[in-house]
């Protein structure tokens, strides 16, 4: 099960913070703000693309009320946003759908945040699994994800 990946995470890099576990589903935007109680905007959805040459993935966190702008994705990454198939999902991010998130993924996967996030003191990204989360702010979230960097490639819904 992926939470125990970042449950270990977690406790490999000295992280203190609590796991959410629900008894029921948070594997949308929709179910996870219910579930954690929150907006939609704060939960922190965790996207993933295809690389250029399609070995690896692109992960990329925004807030749960945006969507990713084509050209915007183009213009930062050089290439054209090709989301992962399902059958890709696990095999290249660690996590299964649902609980795709920035915590815990096999090299050479990278993590993106986008602005979006920026506007809340806290964010709630998956944490491994379809019912769960963690909560923590943005410049927590850039240090415990090991993201790049921030990046613009969203835009509201």
């Amino acid at each position: 099960m992926s939470v125990e990946i970042v449950r270990n995470y977690f406790k490999e890099n000295n992280i203190d913070k609590d796991i959410l576990e629900f008894p029921v589903s948070s594997a949308t935007v929709e179910l996870a703000a219910q579930a954690v109680g929150v907006e939609p905007a704060r939960i922190a959805k965790t996207m993933s693309f295809y690389t250029k040459d399609k070995e690896a993935a692109i992960l990329v966190v925004t807030a749960g009320d945006t969507k990713v702008d084509n050209s915007k994705f183009k213009h930062c990454f050089g290439m054209k946003a090709k989301m992962l198939t399902a059958e890709d999902v696990e095999r290249l991010t660690g996590h299964a759908i649902g609980g795709v998130c920035p915590f815990g993924n096999p090299t050479p996967v990278t993590v993106y945040l986008d602005i979006s996030m920026q506007r809340f003191e806290s964010v709630f990204p998956a944490a491994g699994s379809g019912n769960s989360a963690v909560e923590m702010t943005c410049e927590d979230l850039e240090k415990y994800s090991g993201a790049k960097e921030w990046v613009d490639v969203c835009k509201l819904i």
